[in-house]
């Protein structure tokens, strides 16, 4: 390359889809600041993310996706989340979201994906609606907070009660409803993963047919309505997957703090109030980043171990017995602890200055505080399923297993 000659734009079409996300982290970093002040994922973000095919990541190879492994799905979190965590978390949500279509019956699925591959969703599975029988369909009301992605989707799957129409429950199940819809009310006002923009949509007598209902107590039992039951990738285990999908961001922000902190010790600069002229040669900067790569590392084998086992089950066309479903659990509660923790001693190394209003490390800490604290991935709700699964004891704390 001659002197001053532009970089060559790397061949996104090429790469891996782990390798495709790699090639957006500097972007996703210069935006990051704007993403978190905005509430919502910088437009230059979703575009290249769009580009890159990084939104059909779960859609059928039928309908024009590439009906990737939850490895992968896994793989694209961490790496996207080393520039940014809401955007990767936002990514990895819509995702999801592309999966739990891929569930549903085939008709279902070309009316999301039949015009583009690339459609958006966004989902939030608790029951927070209400939906009625009734001869034209499903009436579905209710509000659904913490829907994360619902800025950039097209569609979005509801949690709800289904009752009859005597007001008697009748099941547990998810609607799939179009976004013009519904109302999107902004409620998200908040310390961490503030561009997720995961704000409160709200239904008030929407009318679902019965094709783009899906039962949620079936499908804890592993039985979707798909006709294509070849396809490995939509035999996966429910929650284990669901809660997958966020695992994959919260290492990813750990990775991307440790490039940072290593990035700022390669200046020379030393330590305040101490002889050591540069920090790096400081035993306790030492110590503490090796510590911290190492629960890196922890985090990467337990998030890759759990998405293998999801996998290799999904391929043996058995469903995933209850002790692995709780050790994958257990496995991405400690890809939340051991994130923060490998987080917590960088900042120790960087010292006051990661606290700073411009520095990409208040935001990564923020993001990550928040992130690992979501219900599916918390570390101590984990290891009390996982004890009990051991132990034999059938009566578990959740049906989301």
């Amino acid at each position: 390359m001659t002197m001053g000659a532009a970089e060559p734009a790397p061949d996104i079409e090429q790469a891996t889809l782990p390798g495709r996300a790699a090639a957006l982290v500097e972007l996703l970093r210069r935006n990051a600041a704007r993403t978190d002040q905005d509430r919502c994922v910088a437009p230059e973000n979703i575009a290249a993310l769009d580009g890159a095919g990084l939104f059909s990541l779960t859609v059928p190879q039928r309908l024009g996706g590439h009906q990737a492994c939850i490895r992968t799905l896994v793989q694209v979190g961490s790496e996207l989340g080393r520039g940014c965590g809401s955007t990767a978390w936002t990514t990895s949500l819509i995702n999801i979201s592309g999966w739990l279509i891929g569930l549903y019956p085939q008709r279902t699925q070309r009316e999301v994906y039949a015009q583009d591959p690339g459609t958006r969703a966004c989902a939030v599975l608790p029951p927070h609606g209400t939906g009625r029988t009734a001869d034209a369909g499903t009436i579905v009301s209710g509000r659904w907070g913490f829907a994360s992605g619902c800025l950039h989707a097209r569609w979005a799957l509801l949690g709800m009660t289904l009752t009859d129409e005597c007001g008697e429950r009748r099941d547990q199940a998810l609607a799939l409803v179009p976004m013009n819809q519904l109302t999107i009310e902004d409620t998200w006002q908040v310390a961490g993963m503030r561009g997720t923009g995961s704000n409160t949509l709200i239904a008030d007598g929407v009318v679902v047919p019965a094709h783009r209902i899906l039962s949620v107590t079936h499908a804890l039992q592993g039985t979707y309505p798909t006709e294509f039951k070849d396809e490995a990738l939509y035999r996966a285990a429910f929650v284990p997957t669901l809660a997958l999908s966020l695992a994959g961001p919260l290492l990813g922000l750990a990775r991307g703090a440790m490039e940072l902190v290593l990035a700022s010790l390669a200046t020379g600069r030393g330590i305040s109030h101490t002889h050591h002229a540069q920090a790096r040669e400081a035993p306790s900067t030492q110590m503490q980043l090796a510590e911290a790569a190492s629960l890196i590392d922890t985090a990467t084998l337990h998030l890759l171990r759990a998405a293998d086992d999801v996998d290799s089950w999904a391929a043996s066309g058995q469903y995933m017995p209850l002790v692995n479903r709780t050790r994958a659990r257990m496995d991405i509660g400690t890809v939340a602890r051991c994130s923060r923790e490998a987080l917590d001693l960088l900042l120790n190394v960087h010292g006051a200055r990661s606290f700073a209003e411009d520095s990409p490390l208040q935001r990564m800490w923020r993001d990550l505080e928040t992130g690992t604290r979501h219900a599916m991935v918390n570390p101590a709700i984990a290891t009390e399923m996982y004890g009990r699964a051991l132990l034999g004891i059938e009566d578990q704390i959740t049906p989301l297993i």
